[in-house]
């Protein structure tokens, strides 16, 4: 096949891959497209083409799965069309150098296509994964294990992660990958590999599904979760505030509940620029209806120095607590060195902030321990998990965020996947407030109980059940998944560069 073709194949299969996340959660699209590229560098005629392919993978990935990143630099960073376009791209081309990366240095470092496809290429895939949500900050959104939320794959991320999935999915995806070598090559042993993979990882997958390390902590609480709705052109509006406040005080309003949660910033400023007023009416809220409030707020400790935070109000005469932000966006909460300017052409207000303290306790609010998190955070299960170091552990996780920046695009659902995620990771519920959804009550199965349609006005009860205990990922974090991915990828590698000489090659 030429070249061309072979690209070609790679890109359409990326696209693929891209739809089996959320909102059209089809896990089993990803193994396949996965194992497509795999097989793709069976036609490879060497480690450059193999991570051409892998850059035309990933090209397609992401320019159909976090295109929506052109939504907040056009329509709200009022970038030119054309410009946003091209950083829309040139996010893309770097996000894809991954994928790039190891498939290139799999067909590098085994040549031998019998052994790199069903052991080098998922240990290359799952590493890559794991740096692309760690160098540079790190952006781990659409990582494969998020599209198994609902797949049999899911019963391995309380034991090991996202990155766990990934690697379970991958393994998947170069035993199925074994069926573009020819018979000479592969053999029936092959066909025993493709089976064994397959049993042995959905058995166990199924298996760990039915293991519980949790156990229910006090009472079920009732919850409000507020939804304004607020476009995000009139959140920092000369009547940005006023607005804010009438339109989530009017959703807190109804009969009593023990929590009462709002959104990710609902005050666009620092603290000591909300009117008294509007804080008062919120203590005095909580004091008649005995209901704790958590609001979303910006915290000016010391002068000057801002932090993205979330401050919790109990009944009675309790002092406020607060938590701030620890993971923060760049460009858009952070100026990376000698990107300023980038930050100014977007015009982002308070775009320069400060990064909370790296343990910080869950707020004691309605008879649990909550731990919050604010908008991307909950992309990073290793930070999730350092809320279980800090002494009195949480029973209940709470995301606090606004999509606004991105419209009614595909962030929205994918956001909803990547919290159900850090729920199978830690057996914990989570509540989700959002200002344009995705706002939704998650049980400690990773099952969405509740939710609210996306860009509409209102708030969400129900009812959520605290939970006690932890799981193998709060105790060791990606840890495991990135050893064994290491170990396997070594020993494959080992293998593959001994043999290679003696075995028959097809397109190496």
């Amino acid at each position: 096949m030429r070249p061309s073709l072979l690209v070609a194949a790679a890109l359409a299969a990326g696209a693929a891959h891209a739809l089996s996340f959320a909102p059209f959660n089809l896990p089993w699209l990803q193994v396949l497209a996965l194992a497509v590229l795999f097989g793709l560098t069976t036609r490879a005629g060497g480690w450059r083409l193999a991570a051409l392919l892998g850059f035309a993978f990933g090209l397609g990935w992401f320019g159909v799965g976090v295109s929506w990143v052109y939504i907040s630099m056009h329509v709200y960073g009022l970038m030119p069309a054309l410009l946003a376009a091209a950083a829309t791209l040139a996010f893309c081309a770097f996000l894809a150098s991954y994928p790039a990366l190891a498939l290139g240095l799999s067909q590098r470092l085994a040549p031998a296509a019998w052994v790199r496809l069903p052991l080098l290429l998922p240990a290359a895939w799952t590493l890559s994964e794991w740096l692309r949500g760690t160098l540079f900050t790190g952006f781990p959104w659409l990582a494969a294990g998020y599209a198994h939320t609902d797949s049999v794959l899911a019963g391995f991320a309380p034991v090991a992660g996202v990155y766990g999935v990934t690697l379970a999915a991958a393994l998947l995806a170069g035993a199925l990958a074994l069926i573009a070598l020819p018979m000479s090559v592969r053999g029936r042993a092959g066909y025993a590999w493709i089976a064994g993979a397959f049993v042995l990882l959905i058995g166990a997958g199924a298996v760990l599904q039915g293991r519980t390390w949790t156990r229910p902590a006090g009472a079920p609480i009732s919850v409000r979760l507020v939804q304004a709705n607020i476009p995000q052109d009139t959140k920092f509006g000369p009547e940005g505030l006023q607005r804010a406040f009438d339109a989530h005080w009017a959703l807190m309003q109804g009969p009593p509940v023990d929590l009462v949660a709002l959104p990710e910033s609902v005050f666009p400023v620092p603290l000591q620029f909300v009117p008294p007023s509007y804080l008062e009416a919120f203590a005095n809220h909580a004091r008649s209806s005995n209901s704790a409030l958590v609001f979303g707020v910006f915290l000016e400790q010391p002068a000057g120095a801002y932090f993205n935070s979330a401050v919790g109000i109990a009944p009675g005469d309790l002092p406020p607590v607060h938590y701030s932000k620890r993971h923060l966006v760049p460009f858009g909460e952070f100026i990376p060195p000698g990107f300023r300017w980038f930050v100014d052409l977007m015009q982002m207000p308070i775009g320069d902030q400060q990064r909370g303290a790296a343990v910080q306790a869950p707020m004691e609010l309605a008879g649990q321990r909550i731990a919050v998190n604010i908008c991307y955070e909950d992309l990073f299960g290793a930070v999730i998990i350092d809320a279980w170091k800090g002494g009195t552990p949480p029973t209940i996780m709470l995301n606090m965020s606004n999509l606004a920046w991105f419209q009614d695009s595909l962030a929205l659902p994918q956001h909803l996947q990547i919290s159900r995620m850090r729920v199978l990771e830690t057996q914990h519920p989570m509540l989700r407030a959002t200002n344009t959804g995705a706002t939704a009550i998650i049980d400690a199965s990773g099952r969405v109980t509740g939710a609210l349609p996306f860009l509409t006005v209102g708030a969400l009860t129900g009812q959520v059940q605290g939970m006690e205990g932890t799981t193998p990922f709060i105790r060791w974090g990606n840890g495991p998944a990135v050893v064994l991915a290491l170990l396997l990828g070594l020993a494959a590698a080992t293998i593959g560069r001994g043999r290679h000489a003696s075995t028959p090659q097809v397109g190496t």
